[in-house]
């Protein structure tokens, strides 16, 4: 990475073509911006690592310029198929609809134009299937390609920026991670000469704040210093500690008239604000438009109405007209019967009013009218959960936050200090606000520090998610054979990662094999081999310390069962520790769980007492006994006093203790056998014995250390191309694949790109489709790709009957028979089919109604099209893979079933892969 100065010397020396692209932005480039820009004009590739808003799509754009301007073709791909329709929108308002295509599951427009924009899957598919698309590539953006962090997806970033060709420039976009350099020297190995550029300053500065009741404190001290660390502003923290010690006071006070415990006129003085106050607030501070954080969607939704029915109204009576011109010609062509059970009224009248729910429930027209109306500053205000923040372009002057705990699909878990960046980063447009500001709303719970921590916390590692599937294996050794798709692999981030961790351990395992020698070297013995003879030293030693740990667990079970065997009244001697002396157990403790027994005793001095196994080291045995009195009460001094006295007159004048047996080394004939091995040794007799067996002592622990070293290093290394012999070894049982070739079944495979493939390959082969219906095959290709929010919350699914019913059952049989084989060979690609969207499906694909559907399955209207539309590609991939036969026209015939009403009209709008 260059200096500073280096940046700023490149800064100053525009290039024409740097020059003449400057010339189409009515703002001034950034160093960073101007930096990238130039790279990638001397031929090399870059990554750009910035925080959100700072203009890195700049430098995705200049890639778009240098192709156009050399008469070559450049693919710009984004994670989600918004972002990608948002993008294409501006890129045909600058070059015009002629020179700009559109690649995603759902439209194709002018896919031969010179620059494409396109999801990262799209692309990774026309990879493996060597689109003639592909002639005349020279760039491929990379928007926001720390994607590849992502469990689910990630794999499909390093799959491109691996195999395309060496002759293609890559613009590598990222927000700010701490491992840019890491990650910028792995696409130099992968793809050469490759700038990275990092920028950490935000062109809008933003403020945190923290709401506590109706009034806003700054979250951080102003110490007139700039580069001193963050503290947190005093103010705020008296305010909160005075709310908890006055609540404290009112919990322990009595609950007089007007003094009841949470109520805002007694003595509490912080409170979290609702909803309606928030916007108000905002409102009364210049802060809007803003973008507020719920992690619910019905709490986004649920806010909307909260606002309407306080009698929130943030537009003026000419922007209210203008919002309802604009959504009542986005939305013409919906189906006039399907408005109502989309609440398409109410949704308009919190637009006209300046409010909009955005989450992944609402149909993606209704996203996209929030999105576009927020963008030019009619909606003021939007409740938002995070999906929000992942890519797409809605810059606001505030963002706020309610909560900083989220439920993560398993449990609620807090906001990492990178999620509470990417959140608050959109506050602050850039040539519009000053200043943006971040919005932390008070809650009991919280705590100033923890807010201060998260804002200032600036590391945010980025670590690959890169795993090799069936479907990738299938693709690379069909193309280059299984040798080099194993280098191939073996050149991944993950492998990179994996790669740099090993280099500290093998360079710990070169200091100790040093050491090692010098080790040996100095209990060299003339007398004979000292390696040797300590080996059988230690040979002796681990003998007797697992004879040891034996006898000690044998005396352990003796001690047990000895003090199972006690009663109430038996008279014991206590042989150790402060307890030691006569007792009568007065309760033998069976019940004491998994210490073992915890017997309770009165000792000769009256004291109650209850003993545990460290009293005992050895068996014990009752002496004799006598009458505990049932009315005996331990608390009562008299009745301890009294049968203290009775113990005293009953027990034995001589107490005799347990003597020890012998210890097992005794009788051990290994032991015996090494030590007689030992005196026999040459070395025995050597004067300098002792000298040498502390070297030799050494040497053998550092042996150890640096055999487990090894195992680590051993462990880590190659591990993407062990798990790809492995998927390898499955295909092969299976005859996907036969040597370096893939078999028919190994090519319709390679077709299908879905993470149950190897099932949805099995069906195709097994002929489990091939008698169904479309609307049977939708049913059954929901399983496929549905996944239940809430899993352990859902009853039986509700299920077609007849062919459909029988077909599922099959393939969760055969999902069955392949997670079986998986686990043979340590493997787990395959989640479980889940069915709970089969009935949607088939009604759906039926003719059935929006409203019958939504009814029915309880799904929101964006789920529901996501859904649909994930059953949509998938269809098509299998229309594909079938061959010639009854099975490729019903799946073509199911597409035509599922793209109607709001899915059709949707397909431009879509947040789906």
């Amino acid at each position: 990475m260059s200096s500073p100065a280096e940046r700023y010397a490149r800064f100053r020396a525009d290039s024409p073509q740097v020059r003449s692209f400057r010339q189409l932005y009515t703002f001034t480039f950034d160093p960073f911006q101007v930096t990238a820009c130039q790279a990638l004009e001397a031929g090399k590739g870059v990554l750009v690592a910035a925080p959100t808003g700072s203009g890195k799509t700049v430098v995705g754009e200049f890639a778009i310029h240098l192709a156009l301007e050399s008469g070559r073709k450049c693919f710009y791909t984004t994670p989600i198929k918004a972002l990608s329709n948002q993008k294409y929108t501006e890129l045909v308002n600058r070059y015009g609809p002629e020179r700009v295509g559109l690649l995603t599951g759902d439209n194709t427009i002018n896919g031969e134009a010179p620059v494409v924009v396109m999801t990262t899957e799209v692309l990774r598919n026309m990879l493996y299937a060597g689109s003639s698309t592909l002639t005349g590539l020279s760039y491929v953006v990379m928007d926001e390609v720390h994607y590849l962090a992502d469990p689910f997806r990630g794999a499909t970033w390093e799959e491109v920026i691996i195999h395309l060709p060496e002759s293609v420039q890559v613009v590598s976009l990222s927000a700010t991670v701490s491992n840019a350099e890491e990650f910028g020297e792995w696409l130099a190995t992968v793809r050469g000469d490759t700038e990275i550029v990092v920028e950490e300053r935000r062109p809008v500065p933003l403020f945190q704040h923290v709401m506590v009741g109706r009034r806003m404190y700054d979250l951080f001290a102003d110490t007139g210093k700039p580069d001193a660390r963050p503290q947190v502003n005093p103010q705020l923290a008296r305010v909160i500690r005075d709310h908890w010690r006055f609540s404290r006071r009112d919990d322990r006070g009595p609950r007089g008239r007007g003094g009841g415990r949470g109520t805002r006129g007694g003595s509490r003085i912080a409170f979290t604000p609702t909803r309606h106050q928030v916007a108000e607030n905002l409102e009364a501070e210049g802060l809007l438009p803003a973008i507020m954080f719920i992690f619910s969607r019905q709490g986004c939704d649920a806010a909307v109405l909260q606002c309407l029915y306080a009698g929130i109204r943030l537009t003026t009576p000419d922007e209210a007209d203008e919002i309802r011109s604009y959504v009542e010609a986005r939305c013409a062509d919906l189906p006039q019967e399907d408005l109502a059970v989309l609440g398409y009224a109410e949704w308009l009248d919190g637009l006209a009013r300046g409010l909009a729910a955005h989450h992944a429930g609402m149909l993606p027209t209704f996203k996209e009218c929030v999105e576009v109306l927020f963008a030019r500053g009619l909606v003021k205000l939007v409740f938002a959960t995070e999906t929000l923040a992942l890519g797409i372009n809605m810059p606001a002057r505030s963002v706020v936050l309610e909560r900083l705990v989220k439920w993560n699909g398993q449990s609620h878990a807090d906001i990492t200090p990178g999620e509470y960046t990417q959140l608050t980063g959109r506050a602050g447009r850039r040539g519009i606000d000053v200043e943006g500001h971040a919005v932390v709303l008070w809650q009991p719970d919280l705590e100033p520090a923890s807010v201060a921590g998260l804002a200032s916390t600036r590391t945010y590692p980025l670590r690959s998610s890169f795993r090799p599937s069936y479907n990738m294996a299938v693709n690379l050794v069909r193309q280059v054979g299984r040798e080099r798709a194993r280098e191939l692999l073996e050149s991944s981030f993950a492998q990179f990662q994996a790669d740099r961790a090993v280099v500290g351990l093998a360079r710990q395992v070169r200091r100790n094999e040093e050491a090692l020698d010098g080790y040996r070297e100095a209990m060299q013995c003339d007398q004979g081999d000292f390696l040797e003879y300590a080996a059988i030293r230690r040979a002796i030693k681990d003998r007797e310390n697992s004879l040891a740990r034996r006898r000690k667990a044998d005396q352990r079970a003796e001690v047990v069962d000895s003090l199972g065997r006690l009663r109430p009244g038996d008279i014991i001697s206590v042989p150790a520790g402060r307890r030691a002396g006569v007792a009568v157990v007065l309760d033998p403790g069976h019940a004491a769980g998994g210490d073992g027994p915890r017997p309770t005793v009165l000792t000769a001095d009256r004291r109650v007492r209850r003993l545990s196994l460290v009293d005992f080291p050895l068996p014990v045995e009752s002496l004799t006994r006598m009458r505990v009195p049932r009315s005996f009460n331990p608390r009562s001094a008299q009745h301890r006093r009294d049968l203290a006295s009775t113990l005293r007159q009953k027990a034995p004048d001589e107490v005799g203790v347990a003597r020890r047996t012998g210890s097992p080394a005794d009788d051990d004939s290994t032991l015996h056998q090494l030590r007689r091995s030992m005196r026999a040794h040459p070395c025995h007799g050597c004067a300098d014995r002792e000298d040498h067996a502390r070297w030799a002592e050494r040497f053998i622990r550092l042996e150890r250390e640096t055999e487990g070293l090894k195992r680590r290093v051993e462990q880590r290394s190659n591990t993407i191309a062990r798990q790809f012999d492995r998927v390898c070894e499955v295909l092969d049982e299976l005859s996907y694949l036969e040597d370096d070739r893939t078999t028919p079944a190994g090519d319709r495979l390679a077709r299908i790109y879905s993470e149950l493939d190897l099932v949805a390959a099995e069906c195709l082969r097994q002929g489990t489709w091939d008698d169904l219906n479309p609307a049977e095959l939708a049913a059954c290709l929901s399983a496929l790709v549905y996944e239940s929010r809430s899993p352990d919350d859902v009853g039986p699914p509700k299920l077609p009957g007849g062919t459909a019913r029988e077909a599922l059952g099959t393939l969760v049989r055969i999902w069955g028979d392949l997670d079986a084989l998986e686990s043979d060979f340590r493997l787990d690609f395959l989640r479980e089919p889940d069915l709970g969207f089969a009935w949607a499906a088939y009604r759906w694909a039926s003719g059935a109604s929006l409203t019958d559907v939504l009814d029915e399955s309880g799904l929101a209207a964006g789920d529901f099209v996501r859904w649909v539309k994930q059953i949509l590609d998938l269809a098509d991939q299998i229309a594909d893979a079938a061959g010639e036969g009854p099975l490729r026209p019903t799946a073509r015939a199911s597409v035509g079933a599922l793209r109607r009403g709001v899915v059709a009209y949707a397909s431009v709008g879509s947040d789906s892969p």
